[in-house]
């Protein structure tokens, strides 16, 4: 039961920095294209994030895994 508890707890706090993340690197886009970055690469910026989201996101699921107490 422990380990069901546990799984749903990291899957809860999973989505809710995912959700955050999310947020925080989509305004990070519109900012960049406020500042004066062209349309044109828009492409590459929405990739860059991309990838920085995947490393964010695997850094927290390895971390979460690792070291989430034990309820």
């Amino acid at each position: 039961m422990d380990m069901l508890i546990r799984s749903i707890a990291i899957l809860i706090e999973l989505l809710v920095l995912g959700t955050l993340f999310y947020h925080v690197l989509k305004a990070v886009r519109i900012t960049l294209f406020d500042l004066g970055v062209k349309p044109e690469y828009s492409t590459i910026v929405t990739l860059a994030l991309i990838a920085v989201g995947g490393l964010v996101g695997v850094f927290l699921v390895s971390h979460l895994f690792a070291f989430y107490p034990a309820i």
